[in-house]
């Protein structure tokens, strides 16, 4: 196959457009549609670089499918669900582009930009930016379809993409999700698909069964080269494991599932804790006897990020039926640590709630959600999508009717009075769906965590449980400091100094801070923020790669590197982190810290069990 290069609109270019198209009508988007781009450029070699009038045809063929499933006007989950099938196999077959080529972020943000602003705008109204600028290639308007495709294309078969038909999106994304074990073969995603296709699945909830064969299959996946099985070797094996989970899927009345379930058990405890959920925190004390013997609970993540609330969430005796996070390096992160939780990469406004209803009615909806801003932004480009999650998490909680909702957020947004019409409109919000509601701001240096870190944490519950409700306590005991918490590592690779700072690093930390998507790469916040880690001897104004060693120059400090801002957020040095630095460091500085989640967990668990 001749393996076309398409024109690149890198994002400095692609941002402005987005930010201006985003806000246009699709007729006027129609208006603004090319095939070249002044600022558009191509990689030097790999192939010919697409003509004008290939990228002609290839609009048409794609105009033709959106007119089919109701394009300019609205459409329908249904039809829309019809397009990207067909789009997935046209582009994949159509475009002439090869893995390498497709990988490049920047490539789909021309086609979205510049060939089909208007297709991309009507399948997706106001869509987040990854949706159109290919900052995340999962979620991509275009790139996502194109990747499926290529994942299950057979050339062989008379059908070469008719296995797109065989799961849903969300169910795909299951399999996708898990690429760092899984759906990054199309060897194996071919093969899950054909096993799964041939399922007796009746009385069975697909769903579950399949996050079951997921589970299943990773946990062989250290110990199988899926790759280097022949097809039929490979569906034979595959379809044994499949079988293993409709199994254990059926009712435990039944001797099968009796035997089904047995089985299970025994697998689980034939695999070590970091596939089971019960890797260890710190600095968190043990749990009591009471609370390990006492029932668990089932809880819903929303905003996800790297997992630190759930897993502080998990130790309070909250057991994720699914996280939700937009991001794909957090997605990945969570699944590296946790391969048995079931996590969703989608937009919280995309969430598919009519195919989970398993979810209904849980004990507990949680999540760290992105920092709103003071009225004063509202109606700013800076404030739209912070609130929109926000009122996203409410109507979800809202839907699904856990026991007990539990938000957390920036100290202003209980405290501050500019925040007052946000309070009243989500109490508004909740007590209309039979929820009261509490705030408090707490900090997490009062609960071990070297760091004084702010939140502000909303809990809505039922009665009779919010009668039986109190906010956690302070033990008492005074947060670790930087230099207790930090020097093993500091001193980890001979640095002469390492005894001197420890000295130094007499206090907790500053606020680690995150940072936004919209400014630069990973530092230590802003300017006064900087001060505060220079006063403790830290360097903020970027990250190191690793810590300081012999030859370190005496003159400077030490700059924190991405584990050891996880551990000023008190995550446990198991968890580990996918992605680029810049990428890594948002995940932890966005976290909470999981003892504080403990702590609140603890509380909303007492309050459920009583």
């Amino acid at each position: 196959m001749m393996s076309f290069l398409y024109p690149r609109l890198l994002a400095e270019q692609a941002k402005p457009l987005f930010e201006e198209y985003r806000h246009l009508p699709i007729d006027e988007l129609a208006g603004r549609i090319g095939f070249s781009h002044e600022s558009a450029v191509y990689v030097a070699t790999g192939g010919d670089r697409v003509s004008a009038t290939r990228l002609r045809e290839l609009r048409a063929g794609v105009v033709d499918l959106a007119k089919s499933a109701g394009f300019p006007e609205d459409s329908d989950r249904a039809r829309n669900a019809e397009f990207d099938l067909q789009l997935a196999a046209l582009l994949h077959a159509e475009m002439g582009v090869v893995p390498a080529e497709a990988a490049s972020r920047d490539i789909w943000a021309f086609l979205a930009l510049v060939v089909l602003p208007d297709v991309a705008f009507w399948r997706y109204p106001q869509p987040p930016k990854e949706r159109v600028l290919g900052t995340d290639l999962t979620r991509h308007v275009f790139g996502r379809l194109w990747w499926r495709a290529q994942l299950v294309l057979a050339s062989d078969d008379p059908e070469p993409y008719g296995a797109l038909k065989i799961l849903g999106e969300a169910a795909f994304d299951q399999i996708y999700a898990r690429r760092a074990a899984l759906g990054g073969s199309p060897h194996l995603v071919r093969a899950i698909l054909r096993v799964w296709e041939d399922l007796d699945l009746q009385g069975l909830n697909e769903r579950d069964t399949l996050r079951d064969f997921l589970k299943r299959l990773l946990r062989l996946a250290p110990f199988v080269l899926f790759d280097g099985i022949e097809v039929h070797a490979l569906d034979d094996e595959l379809r044994a494991v499949a079988q293993e989970s409709v199994d254990a899927q059926r009712p435990p009345s039944s001797p099968a599932g009796r035997d089904a379930a047995q089985s299970t058990d025994a697998a689980d405890a034939s695999y070590p804790d970091t596939m089971q959920g019960t890797v260890p925190l710190a600095p968190i004390q043990p749990v009591p006897a009471v609370l390990v013997e006492a029932r668990r609970f089932r809880s819903v993540e929303v905003c996800a990020g790297c997992g630190a609330q759930a897993l502080g969430l998990e130790r309070a005796g909250f057991d994720p039926v699914v996280l939700i996070d937009s991001k794909a390096d957090a997605c990945f992160t969570i699944g590296q640590n946790r391969p048995g939780w079931d996590t969703i990469c989608i937009d919280l406004m995309q969430f598919p709630l009519s195919e989970r209803p398993d979810i209904i009615g849980v004990d507990l909806l949680s999540g760290g959600l992105p920092r709103v801003k003071s009225m004063a932004t509202v109606g700013r480009d800076e404030d739209t999508e912070e609130r929109r999650v926000l009122r996203a998490a409410i109507e979800l909680a809202c839907a699904v009717k856990p026991k007990a909702v539990l938000l957390e957020n920036v100290p202003d947004l209980a405290e501050n009075p500019e925040f007052e019409v946000d309070r009243k409109r989500m109490g508004a919000q909740l007590g209309e769906a039979g929820y009261r509601t509490t705030w408090k701001v707490l900090n997490a240096a009062d609960f071990g965590v070297p760091q004084n870190r702010r939140s502000s944490f909303l809990v809505a519950m039922q009665e009779p449980y919010y009668s039986r409700f109190s906010w956690p306590e302070p033990d008492g005991r005074p947060a670790p400091t930087v230099g207790q918490v930090l020097g093993p590592s500091m001193s980890s690779r001979g640095w002469p100094r390492a005894e001197e700072w420890v000295k130094g690093a007499d206090r907790i930390a500053p606020a680690l801070v995150g940072g936004s998507d919209r400014r630069g790469g990973a530092d230590l916040g802003p300017t006064g923020s900087k001060k505060a880690w220079a006063s403790l001897g830290v360097n903020g104004n970027s990250l190191g790669d690793e810590p300081p060693g012999v030859a370190f120059p005496p003159e400077e400090m030490p700059k924190l590197t991405v584990e050891q801002a996880a551990q000023i957020q008190s995550i446990p040095e198991e968890w580990t982190f996918i992605g680029g630095k810049t990428s890594r460091y948002r995940q932890i500085g966005h976290a909470m810290p999981p003892p504080l989640a403990t702590a609140v967990g603890r509380s909303i668990a007492a309050a459920l069990r009583s």
